[in-house]
C-alpha cells in the first residue's frame, strides 16, 4: 500500500509517501517539509494569512517533489492523505483542497486524517508498537495524555486548562526577548542557569485528575521578570532553568496520574509515547523517562523529524485507517477544532488562546 500524506497545519508545509507492508510495517519513501519560521519570526509568532499564502505557493511543488523522491507515479498510489484539522483553518483548507483534486483527478481514494491521530500512530510506523500505549502529546497546540486503544479508539485522560505547553515556552521566551521560535531558546538559556533561584509554582501538583496548566506559571515568570528589569543575561539563563524546572516537575507529577489513570482502565500500557515539539527538549525527555521507569513501561519517542508536524505521520495514518477500510468521501470538511477523544470534552475555563487550537 503506497499513501501520500499531506500536512499543512500550521507553519509547516509538507509532503511524504510510505509504504505500508501487509503485515503492517511501514517504511518511509519520501518526507519533505518546509518550515516558515523565518517568514514568522519577526512576528514573534505564527501569523494565519502568511502561513495560508505560503502553503499555496508551496505545496505543488513539495508534493511533486515528494512523489518524484519516492519514484512512484500518482496512478500508483493506494490513497491520498491529509490534515483534515485540528489547524490554522486557512492551512487546513490548502491541504485538504489538494488533496482532494488529487484523489479526484487520479480516481484515488481520500483520507481526511485528524492531526493528532497522526502524532499518535506514529511510532507503530518507527517501532511497529502494538496497542494499547500511553501518548503524551505536547506542542505548541496541545498538551494531551491519550490512551491509544487502537486505531480511531482514543481515550482522553488529562489536557491542559488553558496554555498549551509548547506555546507557553514561547511566550516565556518572548517575554524575556528571546528570538523564536521559544521553545528551544529557553532551553538553550536554562542549561546555564540556576533553576533554583527562583521559587515558581508547580502547577496542579497532587491533584487527583491529569490535566495540565500552565498560565499561571507562565503570569509568575513575567513577575519576577518585571520586578528586576531591566535584566541582565544570566538572570534571563536563571528565568529559564527555573520555569524549565518547574514545567519538568509538573509534567512527571501529571503523567504520573495519567499513566495510573490508563492503567485502572486499560491494564498495563505496552509503552510510555512523547510527540510533539516539546517532545525534542532533551530536559523533557530525561524527566519523560523517569516516569516510564517508575511506571515501570518503556519510553517510545520517535525520531526528532517525525515528533514535530511533517506528511509522514500523515501518510502513515491514512496508512493505518485505509487497511480497515476506512476512507472519506470528498465533502469531508476542514476543521479548526477536532477532538481525538469525540466523547472528551473541554475542561472547565478552558480557552486555549492559539489560533485554530
Amino acid at each position: 500500500m503506497l499513501v501520500l500524506g499531506i500536512e499543512t497545519t500550521c507553519d509547516e508545509t509538507a509532503a511524504a509517501v510510505i509504504e505500508r507492508a501487509s503485515d503492517g510495517s511501514g517504511r518511509i519513501l519520501s518526507n519533505i517539509v518546509r518550515s516558515q519560521t523565518d517568514e514568522h519570526a519577526r512576528f514573534g509568532g505564527v501569523v494565519p494569512e502568511i502561513a495560508a499564502r505560503a502553503h499555496v505557493d508551496l505545496l505543488d511543488g513539495i508534493v511533486d517533489g515528494a512523489m518524484k523522491e519516492a519514484g512512484i507515479g500518482y496512478a500508483q498510489l493506494s490513497a491520498v492523505a491529509a490534515a483534515a484539522g485540528p489547524g490554522l483553518i486557512g492551512g487546513v483548507i490548502v491541504g485538504l483542497t489538494t488533496a482532494k483534486a488529487i484523489a479526484m483527478v487520479h480516481d484515488t481514494p481520500l483520507i481526511a486524517v485528524n492531526h493528532l491521530e497522526a502524532h499518535a500512530l506514529t511510532p507503530r510506523l518507527t517501532c511497529a508498537l502494538a496497542f494499547p500505549y500511553c501518548l503524551f502529546l505536547a506542542s505548541g497546540g496541545h498538551t494531551q495524555i491519550v490512551a491509544v486503544v487502537g486505531v480511531g479508539k482514543y481515550v482522553r485522560l488529562g489536557t491542559t486548562v488553558d496554555d498549551a505547553m509548547g506555546e507557553a515556552f514561547d511566550k516565556v521566551a518572548k517575554m524575556l526577548s528571546l528570538p523564536y521560535p521559544g521553545g528551544p531558546e529557553v532551553e538553550r538559556a536554562a542549561a546555564g542557569g540556576d533553576p533554583k533561584r527562583f521559587a515558581l509554582p508547580r502547577p496542579m501538583l497532587g491533584r487527583p485528575d491529569a490535566n495540565f496548566s500552565l498560565s499561571g506559571l507562565k503570569t509568575a515568570v513575567r513577575n519576577e521578570a518585571s520586578r528586576m528589569m531591566p535584566l541582565e543575561p544570566q538572570d534571563v539563563s536563571d528565568l529559564c532553568a527555573s520555569f524549565q524546572a518547574a514545567v519538568l516537575e509538573s509534567t512527571a507529577d501529571r503523567l504520573s496520574v495519567g499513566l495510573r489513570l490508563f492503567h485502572e482502565q486499560f491494564g498495563p500500557p505496552r509503552a510510555l509515547v512523547a510527540a510533539g515539539g516539546v517532545a525534542a527538549n532533551h530536559a523533557i525527555r530525561d524527566a519523560l523517562q523517569d516516569v516510564a521507569a517508575k511506571a515501570q513501561t518503556t519510553l517510545i519517542i520517535p525520531p526528532p523529524a517525525l515528533c514535530t508536524d511533517n506528511g509522514a505521520m500523515i501518510a502513515w495514518a491514512g496508512a493505518e485507517r485505509m487497511a480497515l477500510g476506512l476512507t472519506d468521501t470528498m465533502d469531508a470538511p476542514p476543521r479548526a477544532r477536532w477532538l481525538l477523544d469525540a466523547n472528551a470534552a473541554a475542561p472547565a475555563g478552558y480557552a486555549n488562546t492559539r489560533a485554530g487550537f
